[in-house]
């Protein structure tokens, strides 16, 4: 009899743990990309598509935005919790007063560019003079532009910008409509796409000093401080993702495309395979997707503040930790 009464005591207890666990909601998390759905993006479908977020704990609102500037903003206010964001913009961010701080790193070298036409090319800064360069307002390009017209000796009062929604960039300079298009060299398919194969050309920025973190995974310091669980679990499920896009290209399309139909394929996988060159590096391999060196965070640091013309200079150490990251290793036929 007291055996039964323990054995039916225990089962009672396990239940009543039980139930907490089952009914506990997951968080909502809501990530601010940092234009509409790309390549650069899958690894986030993947990770939903798996399960890693739930997992975890979390309910992912993926949230589509008009450059760095406008993802930076949304976090900053609150209505995201993390977002993507060029390490140039969060920098100049930061001395304006936001209170994010980079968390983890996407694009280990810069796709930071400019793209012209054949007929009009600019291969060199100093070519920008006398012309037009489209993009929206908070698009990287755009926002880094002081710094490295500054280090180039472009006359910056002989270029002038002009606002473009970020779907509209390859068109707009297609039908000429402006002479230069501030994108990421990762976007090679789709330029090649909207003027020919062959009639579109790069002036990548890291072949003119200028060759400094990029893409980086921000968060706001009321995001780090109520909520550092939910995003440690954002960002290793987020890099898990991307250790399954580099394991398998393929299959990350796939999911990609199931979760957004009206991307295309032919555009999108070189576009993919472009930006997955940029995080194939040594720092990656040894030390985990995603995880920042202090020497090359302080040097992209150091240019913004020598060329972007901030209020006020910007110390290296406020601007990034590594803290949340847990180490989610590069596949090894990756490396």
């Amino acid at each position: 009899m007291k055996s039964s009464s323990r054995l039916a005591a225990g089962v009672l207890a396990l239940a009543c743990l039980a139930v907490p666990a089952a009914a506990q909601a997951p968080e909502k998390f809501t990530f601010a990309l940092n234009w509409f759905a790309v390549g650069d993006h899958a690894a986030y479908w993947v990770a939903l598509d798996k399960g890693y977020y739930r997992e975890r704990g979390l309910e992912v609102a993926l949230e589509n935005s008009k450059g760095s500037g406008d993802s930076i903003a949304k976090v900053d206010s609150g209505r995201a919790d993390a977002g993507l964001a060029d390490s140039a913009v969060v920098v100049a961010s930061l001395a304006r007063g936001t209170t994010i701080k980079m968390v983890g790193m996407v694009f280990d070298k810069t796709p930071l560019n400019i793209w012209t036409r054949k007929d009009k090319p600019a291969l060199r800064p100093k070519d920008l003079e006398g012309m037009t360069i489209g993009a929206p307002p908070g698009d990287s390009q755009r926002q880094a532009w002081p710094a490295f017209a500054k280090a180039n000796g472009v006359d910056q009062s002989k270029v002038t910008w002009v606002n473009i929604e970020p779907a509209a960039k390859m068109a707009a300079l297609a039908e000429k409509r402006v002479d230069a298009i501030g994108d990421y060299s990762t976007g090679l398919p789709f330029y090649e796409k909207a003027l020919g194969p062959g009639n579109s050309v790069m002036m990548p920025w890291a072949d003119f000093n200028f060759d400094m973190y990029s893409m980086s995974i921000m968060a706001s310091a009321k995001t780090m401080k109520d909520r550092p669980k939910a995003l440690r679990a954002f960002l290793e499920a987020s890099y898990m993702g991307w250790r399954d896009v580099m394991a398998d290209p393929k299959a990350a399309l796939a999911i990609f495309k199931k979760h957004v139909p009206e991307i295309d394929l032919a555009i999108i996988e070189p576009n993919m395979m472009i930006g997955l060159g940029l995080l194939k590096t040594p720092r990656y391999a040894a030390n985990g997707i995603g995880w920042m060196e202090e020497k090359k965070m302080c040097d992209s640091v150091e240019l913004v503040n020598t060329y972007m013309g901030l209020p006020k200079k910007v110390d290296c150490a406020g601007v990034f930790t590594n803290a949340f990251l847990t180490k989610v290793e590069m596949p090894a036929a990756f490396r």
